[in-house]
């Protein structure tokens, strides 16, 4: 990567741990908080005859991570074009 001066690396490298630690604490509440804390809460409901619960714990989380790397991948190239170091 080739950055005009080092200002702009760090505006750089801050948006895009400020992606990833959004992304994270997306993942985070949806894996553990949906899937472990509130699990009680959302087996009163049902999705697709599963217990909203149970069904994030099992296929909800890995569906939202798989969404969330897109998102990334989205988002970075967006922020590589921005700062001028896209491929």
């Amino acid at each position: 990567m080739a950055f005009k001066d080092e200002q702009q690396a760090k505006a750089y490298w801050s948006e895009n741990l400020a992606l990833m630690f959004k992304l994270l604490a997306i993942w985070f509440v949806v894996s553990f908080g949906f899937g472990i804390l509130l699990v009680d809460v959302l087996n009163e409901v049902r999705f697709f005859g599963f217990k909203l619960g149970f069904w994030f714990s099992q296929q909800g989380a890995i569906y939202t991570f798989v969404v969330l790397i897109f998102v990334y991948v989205f988002k970075m190239n967006a922020l590589d074009k921005k700062y001028g170091v896209d491929e």
